[in-house]
């Protein structure tokens, strides 16, 4: 079974390269919550899915994104991202945010992402 670094990076690698969602589905469990800084958690891989969808969807052009450091442990991962991208009807914005991934037998059970500012 590989590490959660592998993992986290092999993630990392699919996001980068476009595969977001494919990665979504490989390495999300059925049961994952995920969180943006204090609002309210949306639990279950269907309701993250559509959330995920819904912030593409508004997504008029993607310009790039990097990790600009990581480092994980036993059970969990951080990633410091930045994304450059413009959103429909909207300016050009890079954001800038951190993730914890806690993983459980190779699959994410709950991510939350810090950012200041409004996505």
């Amino acid at each position: 079974m590989s590490t959660v670094k592998q993992l986290d990076e092999q993630l990392n690698a699919m996001v980068l390269s476009g595969q977001a969602m494919e990665a979504f589905e490989q390495f999300y469990a059925d049961d994952v919550v995920m969180q943006e800084n204090d609002k309210e958690p949306t639990v279950g891989k269907a309701a993250n899915r559509e959330r995920e969808l819904q912030f593409f969807a508004s997504v008029e052009q993607f310009h790039g994104a990097a990790v600009k450091a990581s480092a994980a442990g036993e059970a969990v991962s951080f990633g410091e991202w930045e994304l450059d991208v413009t959103f429909k009807g909207g300016s050009r914005v890079v954001m800038k945010q951190v993730s914890v991934r806690q993983w459980k037998d190779g699959k994410i059970v709950h991510e939350k992402f810090y950012y200041d500012g409004a996505h």
